[in-house]
């Protein structure tokens, strides 16, 4: 470890022999981090420099705050974490970035989410990460690397051996490089993690879904696959459901924000009757209905042991299905966390799962409602819990990681560094 270096002391140091004026949050942070002495020798810090999420707005980092930063942290072993969230960087602000990765020898985290990075600074970063040994944690959601962007990441991949999670959401990849990186990843042994959401895709044929079930038919490191808003419909569903009856590495398939209706929940439920390894399944804004809702009912309670979350919110699901997933929670003990808000929660949808409060089948926390009573009858209020509420937004109070809020990183070990 390098001796305790007084990181605001040599920022405004830094700031002045490379004539960039001090950024008072970066300041602030850096001041902060001076002071957590007890973190800093154990297990390292993060530095939290996102730009949102402030009770008090914040002076945002721009290229030239990045410069002086990555110049002041270039020995420092125990910044583990860099959080630069909602920020100004640009591709000037990428070839901070990519230097630093080339330089440093201990950051493991890397957010830069929705700045304004594209192509041009994706192929650095990338670049960077071709020698980059210790980065596990990488996440580039909305910077509109495009197609470009995304295929230099997908070579990357089929070099780097270190990295094990991976967010390009929102980035406006393509159907080129989402090939590309599905054809990668068969062969891969590293990224237990990837998010590919909102990929901009102009086929319906749905021709990416063929090449990712012939990934997942041949991986077996990826733990965790994000897949929303890529326009699935049931024929999608059922090329991944085909492949994983072969996969045995898989534990969160999130399937939300596509068109997959009763027929696509169908080949789902047939596959849970044999999967033995999924845990977490998010088919959030979808439209299963009744039917579809009843399929996994069925699945869920009579044969699957191993799922413990499932979220079909907004799927149009009413009473008929709703107290169906309410029974099979009676028999399949695993099961713990379930969201239907957004459905058509009649009285008999509302009696069943305030049944299952009440009885402690379903605790408070692991669920999306809670019953309360007027004139007698039995209603169910929201609340703000969830597999992944946080993925856009941390609150600006109390503890970042709320399990309540964020099911997920309670159930899956990747999902967060």
């Amino acid at each position: 470890m390098s001796v305790h270096p007084d990181l605001h002391r040599h920022y405004v140091r830094a700031c002045q022999s490379l004539g960039q004026p001090e950024n008072p949050f970066i300041a602030h942070v850096l001041q902060e981090a001076d002071q957590d002495d007890k973190i800093k020798w154990t297990k390292g810090i993060t530095l939290k420099l996102a730009g949102n999420g402030h009770v008090m707005p914040v002076q945002r980092v721009t290229d030239g705050d990045l410069q002086v930063l990555t110049s002041v942290l270039h020995n420092t072993a125990f910044v583990t974490g860099l959080d630069l969230r909602y920020n100004v960087l640009t591709d000037a602000g990428a070839k901070h970035v990519a230097k630093f990765l080339q330089e440093n020898s201990t950051l493991q985290y890397l957010n830069l989410m929705l700045n304004d990075i594209g192509t041009s600074g994706a192929e650095l970063i990338v670049r960077a990460l071709h020698r980059n040994e210790t980065l596990l944690y990488l996440r580039m959601t909305g910077n509109k690397i495009g197609n470009k962007g995304g295929m230099f990441f997908a070579s990357m991949l089929q070099i780097n051996s270190t990295l094990e999670k991976l967010d390009l959401g929102d980035c406006d990849l393509g159907m080129q490089c989402l090939i590309a990186i599905a054809t990668t990843l068969t062969q891969n042994k590293s990224v237990k993690a990837i998010n590919l959401n909102r990929p901009l895709l102009y086929s319906q044929e749905e021709e990416t879904m063929v090449h990712v079930a012939v990934m997942l038919k041949n991986n077996s490191s990826l733990v965790e696959l994000h897949l929303c808003k890529h326009e699935m419909e049931n024929f999608g569903v059922e090329r991944l459901c085909e492949a994983l009856y072969e996969n045995s590495s898989l534990r969160y398939l999130d399937l939300s924000c596509n068109k997959i209706t009763r027929d696509g929940a169908k080949f789902l439920g047939k596959l849970l009757k044999q999967n033995q390894t999924l845990q977490i399944l998010d088919l959030r804004a979808n439209r299963i209905e009744d039917d579809g809702a009843i399929y996994l009912s069925e699945a869920l309670a009579l044969y699957n042991r191993t799922l413990q979350a499932l979220s079909v919110v907004s799927n149009n699901v009413s009473g008929k299905g709703l107290v169906s997933l309410s029974g099979a929670m009676k028999t399949n003990m695993e099961l713990s966390y379930i969201y239907i808000w957004g459905n058509k929660l009649d009285e008999d949808t509302c009696m069943a799962f305030s049944e299952l409060i009440q009885t402690g089948r379903l605790k408070p926390n692991c669920t999306d409602v809670e019953p309360y009573e007027v004139d007698g009858h039995v209603h169910l209020a929201e609340l703000s819990h969830g597999l992944q509420k946080h993925y856009y937004w941390t609150p600006s109070f109390g503890e970042v990681i709320n399990r309540d809020a964020n099911a997920s990183l309670a159930i899956a070990a990747v999902s967060e560094h």
